[in-house]
């Protein structure tokens, strides 16, 4: 069985749901509100695991009752947390704002993420058996680093999803085989907007870019190739949250299977097509045998 290894945050998603979002100082009535296990490594495990993959998760939760609920939730999933460690102090929270037509607005508080500075005895053998790396920027850039640097010693294939977008510095675009950005965060890593031109920029540093274009598709480019864009199935969104990491997760389970990438985005696409059409995060990510179904729909 493929297996992906996940170097990032777990965090507890307060989800309320509005018809529309207050702007600043005004005051809404939301109609729910849930609390869903997330964080965008633990997002992209749960994704990988239920597209198929062996998952381990390398991370940190809280000793509090979230950092329970979160461990538990994901080996409920299938996700391996022999590597996912429990520190003083809270968990990481995410809270998320959705309105009706599925945007949402996000304000993380790390917690126990950022306490995740190094790789601890056991994670590099761990990220020297799996097929591919992912990693986020939810926890400290030191960490990331790391993980990304121990990939390559061990001839690992890393995908980084910059988000949330920041400065990131040449050593570690040095080792990345694979930059995720969605369309904003590519314009916010070049200053460009327009996805092509970014994504141009983009492989200056790395080798392979894949730009998110949300119901638009995605575009990937390779240095040496041709730009190719894969449009997403047209759905009706009801909630957008943890659609891109549905989208990665499922992407890494599909190029370490030896997919070719055409066939990987149209797979990961339907995947994350399927996600923005239930709510929360992890709770919306469907397993393989619904993405194949769908395929032959």
């Amino acid at each position: 069985m493929t297996h992906i290894a996940v170097l990032g945050s777990t965090n507890m998603d307060l989800v309320a749901y509005v018809a529309k979002a207050p702007q600043r100082g005004e005051t809404v009535t939301g109609r729910e509100f849930r609390t869903i296990p997330g964080g965008k490594g633990a997002n992209q495990a749960v994704a990988a695991a239920h597209a198929g993959a062996d998952v381990s998760l390398v991370g940190a939760v809280g000793a509090d009752p979230f950092g329970s609920q979160l461990r538990s939730t994901l080996e409920h999933f299938g996700v391996n947390t022999d590597h996912l460690r429990t520190t003083e102090g809270p968990s990481g929270t995410a809270h998320i704002v959705v309105d009706d037509e599925g945007g949402n607005a996000i304000v993380v508080i790390p917690g126990a993420n950022g306490t995740v500075t190094s790789l601890a005895p056991g994670d590099e053998g761990l990220v020297a058996s799996a097929d591919a790396l992912l990693l986020q920027l939810e926890i400290p850039l030191e960490a990331v680093l790391a993980g990304a640097e121990a990939a390559r010693r061990h001839g690992v294939r890393t995908i980084l999803t910059p988000a949330p977008a920041r400065f990131l510095p040449p050593h570690l675009l040095s080792t990345i085989d694979l930059l995720v950005p969605n369309q904003h965060e590519a314009a916010a890593l070049t200053g460009l907007t327009n996805p092509r031109e970014a994504a141009a920029a983009l492989l200056e540093q790395v080798p392979e870019v894949i730009v998110t274009l949300g119901a638009e598709g995605s575009l990937y480019a390779a240095r040496g190739a041709e730009p190719l864009t894969v449009p997403a199935p047209r759905v009706t969104a009801v909630d957008t949250t943890g659609a891109g990491d549905t989208f990665v997760g499922t992407l890494a389970v599909a190029l370490a299977e030896g997919r070719e990438m055409p066939e990987a985005l149209a797979w990961a696409s339907r995947a994350a097509a399927m996600s923005v059409q239930r709510p929360g995060a992890t709770s919306s990510m469907p397993y393989r045998s619904e993405i194949d179904a769908q395929a032959g729909s």
